[in-house]
């Protein structure tokens, strides 16, 4: 069935990934960007099929090279499934045991009219890095910033901004964030070496962001605003706000910079937040026989205040199944695209030209956002568009965490600025602001990507990575 290996030609290899954006386009069009997670896995699926389908009829690949597509594809992503599992327990234990919600009441004592901006940014990261959701930090928090800050006479526009801008550093930074996990196997690096890279041009980004948020601050006329009250009381009623519950983030932190494995770091901090449950919030009920169900369903409060209630609300092991289920997906696709030699014609097509280190960064970022815009879903983006570039950055002897880094810089952060992107439909209807509306306001989403093109520009912390010597006996 599978012949003689071939180098396919660009058009055939087009066709694949062609009918793979058509139809997630359509499907947007029809039945909005919720339906990607759902129809997601079956398109890729599709994707590949049709792609094994053309390579057997113009005999362009062998079972061996389709072997090898698997084996590299599921070398990259197979790792993530565990950390993706290990991720859904960390928030789950973590929001019961008390860790983001002591987090969320310490952000809010905080709330002053003339800082409400930079605090609103400063605190939503802080929560975003616990959670590793972004989502989360903004469907929850994020919704309570934005009734503060209109009772204290800011535009919806600045307000979404600061939420945004730092519910996406967060997330971007946190070792618990399913897309900076995905970006960091996608491109074959360590995790956390992954995040620190980042923060060379993370940290730059959100200085920049947190200077204008101080800046529109401090020149707004505003009145203070009673409006979080109530929130702080529901906190204070349902959990025990004790600063003991820091000791489990400093733990896991210091495993962090003791360097232990990932994994081993997240299944930590799952066994300290489970037990944090048990010394920390006794008031909440919580048996050992509930705690696997409470894991594998995630949590669910009813305390009587609506935004604590949502904000409580984890979706578990099962909440993380979707998720899961379009990275396998996209790794059978991969598997199909790299063992036919498709995404190797495409690749050579498209950076044929690409010899300088500022070059590949940029087409690595232009390819990133023109993926969020074609896929309208950021984790398709992420391991289509480190598929693609990999070979490239090995040519031209640039460490995979540049890859990784310039990735995530393009695509984890600017998906919410697409009006049509699964990010900006969500967050522009929990808000209840219009993507445009509030696209420019989210300077820390604006600057990474030129950040990412900046730094490779003058080529701080760059190296190049030695040749391979070959070995002789």
């Amino acid at each position: 069935m599978f012949g003689r290996r071939l180098s396919p030609a660009v058009t055939i290899s087009l066709i694949p990934l062609a009918f793979l954006l058509v139809t997630l386009i359509s499907v947007i069009i029809a039945r909005g960007a919720d339906a990607v997670s759902e129809l997601g896995p079956w398109i890729l699926l599709t994707a590949a099929a049709l792609s094994l389908g053309l390579s057997a009829i113009g005999g362009i690949a062998t079972r061996r090279s389709l072997i090898t597509g698997l084996r590299r594809s599921a070398i990259q992503i197979l790792p993530a499934v565990p950390i993706l599992i290990c991720i859904a327990t960390v928030a789950t234990t973590w929001m019961l045991s008390g860790v983001v919600p002591t987090l969320i009441s310490y952000g809010l004592h905080l709330l002053s009219p003339k800082f409400f901006l930079i605090i609103t940014c400063a605190v939503c990261s802080v929560i975003s890095v616990a959670t590793g959701s972004s989502w989360t930090t903004i469907a929850t928090i994020g919704v309570a910033f934005l009734g503060i800050g209109e009772v204290m006479g800011y535009s919806d526009p600045w307000i979404a901004g600061a939420i945004i801008s730092g519910a996406y550093f967060g997330d971007k930074v946190s070792p618990l964030s399913d897309t900076t996990v995905v970006a960091s196997s996608t491109a074959g690096v360590d995790l956390f070496d992954h995040i620190r890279y980042l923060m060379f041009t993370t940290v730059p980004a959100m200085t920049i962001a947190l200077l204008v948020f101080l800046t529109v601050g401090l020149t707004s006329s505003l009145s203070p605003s009673p409006e979080s009250a109530p929130l702080l009381d529901a906190l204070g009623s349902t959990f025990n706000l004790s600063p003991w519950t820091m000791a489990i983030p400093a733990l896991t932190l210091v495993l962090i910079i003791m360097r232990v494995k990932t994994i081993f770091v997240l299944t930590a901090a799952t066994i300290f937040g489970a037990a944090g449950i048990f010394l920390l919030q006794p008031q909440l009920s919580i048996g050992a026989a509930d705690l696997l169900p409470a894991l594998w369903n995630g949590s669910s409060l009813s305390t009587g205040n609506g935004a604590l209630d949502e904000l409580s609300a984890t979706g578990g092991i099962l909440g993380m199944l979707p998720t899961v289920y379009l990275v396998l997906s996209a790794m059978i696709f991969g598997s199909a695209m790299i063992g036919t030699g498709m995404l190797t014609s495409l690749t050579e097509a498209f950076t044929s030209r690409l010899r300088r280190r500022t070059g590949i960064v940029s087409a690595t970022v232009a390819s990133g956002l023109a993926m969020n815009c074609a896929t309208a879903d950021q984790y398709l983006s992420l391991i289509i568009t480190g598929n693609m570039y990999r070979p490239l950055y090995r040519r031209n002897r640039l460490e995979a965490r540049l890859l990784s880094r310039s990735m995530e810089d393009s695509i984890s952060v600017t998906s919410v600025l697409i009006p049509w992107n699964s990010c900006g439909i969500t967050q522009s209807t929990v808000l209840g602001v219009s993507t445009l509306a509030y696209a420019p306001c989210c300077i820390f989403n604006i600057l990474t990507p030129l950040m990412s093109i900046l730094i490779a520009r003058l080529g701080f912390k760059i190296p190049v990575v030695a040749p391979k010597v070959p070995a002789y006996n």
